[in-house]
């Protein structure tokens, strides 16, 4: 049994390592820095405890860009799940060729975000772009010109777009895996009980996705408050503040305005955020898998 145990450590060394030296170390060396104010110019390091915390409270941009980031995670996510589910459906059916619409859904998931966003930057231009053109074209030509990444009211709307379409990828992968796992023993019942594909989707295929329904969707809400790329790339928090989203918010805060203690405190507060948020939707996702056991 020793020994067994030995082989065993041996063999998850290299990750534990790897885990330790590249992220528990690099996290306690962040919280430890928000309990100071590092001057990066001054070289000087003084210990002010909770300090640094205490006056988030009274950051008002801080708060904006966790109120915004929310806005984004609120039309991302949703609608990023439904589309992939909904690709997802239509690539898993096992029919000749599949396999190459899968490949062309998970290309954005492995192309550059810079490249990314300089494409999507003129798709959106105000009166060459893509949209602008589609959208005038389809109206007959009385559809007006938008400059989406500089009106406030479309901006934020623009950049989650974006992130439905980059992130459908991995998503789509996601919920493949799990349609292909579902037993069809309980579709050819239903077919027998006269249940239609749409009562099937309902009360069998929805249900028995709901693990995979969480991972995407503590997953992806975690990569929408740590988007970063398409911000800085595309808007750069403009305009008027709609788009400074609470990842892009903490590089300024570190690397322009120089405020390396704030911007470590500021991620342990998005840290904790995240904690919470996850923790709300497993138990939220457990009381709807206790809720459809109670009636079944």
């Amino acid at each position: 049994m020793i020994r067994r145990q030995s082989n065993g450590w041996f063999f998850v060394a290299p990750a534990l390592l790897h885990l330790i030296v590249f992220a528990l170390i690099p996290v306690g060396y962040a919280f430890w820095i928000s309990l100071h104010d590092w001057d990066i110019l001054k070289g000087t390091i003084p210990f002010v405890g909770l300090g640094r915390y205490e006056a988030l409270a009274g950051n008002a941009e801080f708060w904006n860009s966790l109120r915004q980031t929310g806005m984004f995670a609120l039309m991302s996510v949703p609608l990023g799940m439904a589309v992939a589910l909904a690709v997802a459906i239509a690539v898993a059916k096992p029919l000749k060729g599949m396999a190459i619409f899968r490949t062309i859904f998970y290309i954005p998931a492995v192309g550059s975000g810079v490249a990314i966003s300089m494409l999507w930057i003129t798709m959106y231009l105000p009166e060459s772009g893509f949209f602008n053109v589609a959208l005038a074209w389809l109206s007959g030509g009385r559809f007006q010109s938008i400059d989406w990444l500089n009106h406030p009211s479309w901006a934020l709307a623009a950049l989650a777009f974006m992130s439905i379409w980059v992130g459908l990828g991995p998503r789509m992968i996601i919920y493949v895996a799990g349609l292909l796992n579902l037993p069809t023993a309980l579709y050819e019942a239903a077919s027998l009980d006269g249940a239609t594909p749409f009562r099937q989707f309902w009360r069998i295929t929805m249900p028995l996705l709901a693990p995979t329904h969480l991972f995407v969707l503590v997953t992806a809400s975690i990569g929408a408050f740590q988007t970063f790329t398409p911000v800085y790339m595309m808007t750069q928090g403009r305009p008027e503040g709609t788009t400074d989203l609470v990842g892009f918010h903490i590089f300024e805060e570190a690397w322009r305005k120089f405020n390396v203690s704030n911007a470590a405190a500021q991620s342990f507060v998005l840290l904790l955020v995240l904690a919470l948020l996850s923790l709300a939707q497993f138990r939220l996702m457990k009381r709807q898998l206790e809720d459809y056991d109670a009636g079944h």
